[in-house]
């Protein structure tokens, strides 16, 4: 219920035009953006349009855009991209090409071309968002129960990961249309996932009390300096060998596509998941048992604390953020809601900590729900790598070879350094995979016996939020100043977490980051599951 409730509301934002906005986008395309030969005559007269303004910039080729639009070229999630140096138009309507310009349609199911609002467009863009995503978790779902049942260890995800990226590459080179219709298709569900990234990190900062109970505090601050250090020297290997490698093969550096970002959250929203939170809360305090068990009973309002937590911090000003970073404030907002209700209800905070992340799937919590989607977000890279195949292909020599040592770097830095200060076997290797993201990095310590999946988590969010705070900084003192270095650098060491804070102020080095955040997991996660590796990590960490 609560997890239904997480999409349809994110997307009466993100998947709707909102009447505000659509006024304003109204006024601005609307005007006729043709030269004078091209406006519209009426009754065989010259007069323009009652809408057409000046003609268009310089870089517009009006004939050349319209050409496209009449031959149907409207992608299904927006405007279609440049082509061979062609601004897109907006879209126009079927009845009159020439004599109006109409709003484009911009998001899945958006409605009419009219500008219209209604509930029509609403339903069908939460439609298409619920039919693509659940595809994409249903995909999941279903390969992970197969590897199991076959007694596979390689990480299901990854393999689905694959699949994607192999149909989507075939379809390119024998039916490009299709493999465009495929890409727009699942459109909504990357974005979707794109926007609620960094709270499926949580519930391991959430559950942290009860992950670090067991670490006597002599190891905790071990841990913390293979953290920090860590991460400052894989930033450095990962950004030198980028700058290595660009001196030898000497790429020049082009402008990458523009990639499609998530809407901010509004207000509505907000007020939207504190009623679910005040509801279900006071349901869940007078009988603890209404939905079967107190598990479920909490699931609602813990997950619109953890919501909430994440939207009041992803609207905090930059200056703050750099100190309360938005998944310290979403995981606060959670842990004060255990508090008060474990105080209220007199459970106490283990008990509504263990209900919020119980790893049983026949009765599970919020923080399993946020962690459910783990599996979709690395089969969603399938769609990331593919839109920047051709940077890939074009810098390959720079962004494998550096992904590649960095990612090596780490996990042995790890367990030699883990060895060297005394920390123990076990924990040593639980923070193997410290700089890979959260959904490949579970997977990796799956490999392995006797670990600490929930400090792994913990430690994985920790040496983000460092990249995210200092990489900037650190890249500047370590004189990497190029594009693709800071933007492999910044993945390669802090993953998600610093490519969300790199990509605010040096969007040129985003699609690098981009990449560098699903390969250098992807990598780790290959040589893991080769066992002469994960024996000589065992060895080394002792």
């Amino acid at each position: 219920m609560a997890a239904t409730a997480l999409i349809g509301v994110a997307t009466l934002r993100c998947h709707h035009h909102r009447p505000s906005a659509r006024s304003r986008t109204t006024s601005a395309v609307r005007s006729c953006t043709l030269p004078p030969r091209h406006r519209c005559r009426r009754r065989g007269s010259a007069t323009a349009h009652s809408s057409c303004a000046a003609s268009p910039p310089p870089h517009v080729r009006p004939a050349a855009a319209l050409s496209r639009v009449a031959a149907g070229d409207t992608g299904f999630m927006g405007p279609s991209e440049p082509d061979n140096g062609t601004a897109a138009l907006p879209r126009s309507s079927s009845s009159d090409l020439r004599c109006r310009l109409i709003v484009p349609n911009s998001t899945a199911g958006a409605g009419s071309a009219s500008g219209s609002s209604g509930l029509l467009p609403t339903i069908l863009g939460v439609a298409h968002l619920l039919v693509s995503l659940g595809i994409v978790v249903a995909a999941d779902k279903f390969l992970k129960q197969a590897f199991v049942a076959a007694s596979i260890k390689f990480p299901s995800a990854l393999f689905g990961m694959f699949c994607v990226f192999s149909v989507l590459v075939v379809l390119d080179a024998f039916v490009p249309a299709l493999a465009k219709g495929f890409l727009d298709f699942f459109e909504p569900a990357t974005l979707f996932i794109q926007r609620w990234l960094p709270l499926f990190y949580v519930p391991s900062l959430v559950v942290l009390p009860l992950a670090v109970r067991d670490v006597p505090a002599a190891s905790g601050l071990k841990i913390f300096v293979i953290i920090f250090g860590g991460w400052f020297a894989s930033l450095a290997v990962a950004g030198y060998t980028a700058l290595a490698v660009r001196k030898l093969v000497k790429t020049q550096l082009i402008p990458a596509e523009p990639m499609s970002k998530p809407s901010p959250f509004s207000t509505s929203e907000t007020w939207a998941w504190a009623a679910i939170f005040v509801a279900s809360f006071g349901v869940a305090y007078f009988n603890p048992t209404a939905l079967g068990t107190t598990t479920r009973t909490s699931l609602p309002f813990l997950l619109a604390a953890t919501v909430l937590g994440f939207m009041v911090g992803s609207g905090l000003p930059a200056g703050v953020k750099k100190v309360l970073h938005p998944i310290i404030s979403c995981a606060l907002s959670a842990d004060l809601a255990a508090v008060a209700y474990g105080y209220l209800s007199g459970s106490g905070l283990d008990a509504v900590l263990g209900n919020y992340y119980t790893k049983v799937p026949s009765n599970p919590g919020a923080g399993d729900v946020l962690m459910g989607f783990l599996g979709s977000v690395i089969i969603s890279f399938a769609f990331s790598m593919f839109k920047a195949r051709k940077l890939v292909k074009r810098h390959a020599a720079e962004i494998f070879t550096s992904i590649a040592l960095a990612s090596t770097f780490s996990l042995y830095s790890t367990a030699i350094i883990g060895r060297l200060i005394g920390l123990e076997p076990s924990l040593t290797i639980s923070i193997l995979p410290r700089c890979i993201t959260v959904a490949l990095a579970l997977s990796i310590v799956s490999f392995f016996e006797g670990v600490n999946s929930s400090l792994t988590a913990a430690v994985v969010v920790l040496t983000g939020l460092i990249g995210a705070n200092f990489v900037q900084a650190a890249m500047d003192k370590l004189g990497l100043n190029d594009p693709i270095a800071r933007g492999i650098g910044t993945a390669s060491s802090a993953h998600g977490l610093g490519t969300a804070a790199l990509s605010a102020k040096e969007p040129e080095a985003l699609p690098f980051c981009a990449i560098a955040y699903g390969l250098t997991g992807i990598f780790g996660s290959l040589i893991c599951s080769v066992p002469a590796v994960r024996q000589s990590l065992i060895f080394i960490a002792g």
